[in-house]
């Protein structure tokens, strides 16, 4: 089976992780896999939503969205149709779903952290770069403030990855390109914890029904996805 990239099966696109890729962010990371670029920021406000006053905790959440030109042809920008996409809403959530995760909420305080993913060029799998990203960035935020003496400690207890992988051309796959995205047969994101436990699993038999051998060939291939993943994410941090 020959992938149109040419890439082996098990094989990742060119990874980079690029940080401090904004100036006034407390934390930012500029994630590429391969042609999709994901720009992801951190930014730390004093205060948390109304429903978690009095709590003692923090919030982490994400917002995500896509620039007017990341793909072939231009997109309508969402703010000018007055509403999000229900994909970006479903995406957004992921974010904040998967870096909550693995943030003591009770050691950030009174404080919000935003992770803004805005995807600058598309081809597959913005979501797994952004959920990458968006730990490199929230990472750097939360030493940031150590490093200020707002907080005694980083309340980061775990790193976090994400990655596709799926079946194309009756193979599985890792790391879906948007080639192979439009023509797999099937379609999977999985989110994990640096220490190998599962935050999250989307998948979809997009042409046809997968078997649970096949599920375990996918998830073996993230697996292995995810753990070089997490070495680009330390070697980024330093």
């Amino acid at each position: 089976m020959n992938r149109p990239s040419g890439r082996g099966a098990d094989q990742l696109r060119p990874i980079q992780l690029e940080t401090r890729a904004t100036r006034y962010a407390e934390g930012s990371c500029l994630a590429k896999f391969g042609e999709t670029h994901v720009l992801c920021t951190a930014s730390v406000e004093q205060g948390v939503p109304g429903w978690l006053r009095g709590q003692g905790r923090g919030w982490v959440t994400g917002e995500y969205g896509m620039l007017p030109r990341a793909t072939h042809t231009r997109g309508r920008r969402e703010a000018a149709q007055g509403k999000q996409s229900g994909r970006t809403q479903e995406i957004q959530r992921l974010i904040g779903r998967a870096l909550r995760s693995v943030v003591d909420l009770t050691a950030l305080g009174d404080r919000t952290v935003t992770l803004d993913c805005d995807v600058l060029q598309a081809d597959g799998g913005t979501r797994t770069a952004a959920v990458t990203g968006a730990w490199v960035a929230l990472d750097l935020a939360c030493k940031y403030l150590v490093d200020e003496g707002v907080l005694k400690a980083n309340p980061v207890t775990g790193q976090v990855a994400a990655v596709s992988s799926g079946i194309y051309g009756d193979a599985p796959v890792l790391d879906l390109d948007y080639a192979e995205d439009v023509d797999a047969q099937v379609d999977a994101n999985f989110v994990f914890c640096g220490d190998g436990r599962l935050i999250e699993i989307q998948g979809t038999g997009e042409k046809r029904p997968f078997t649970t051998d096949e599920f375990a060939a996918m998830m073996r291939l993230a697996q292995s996805g995810a753990d070089q993943l997490f070495a680009f994410q330390r070697a980024a941090i330093g």
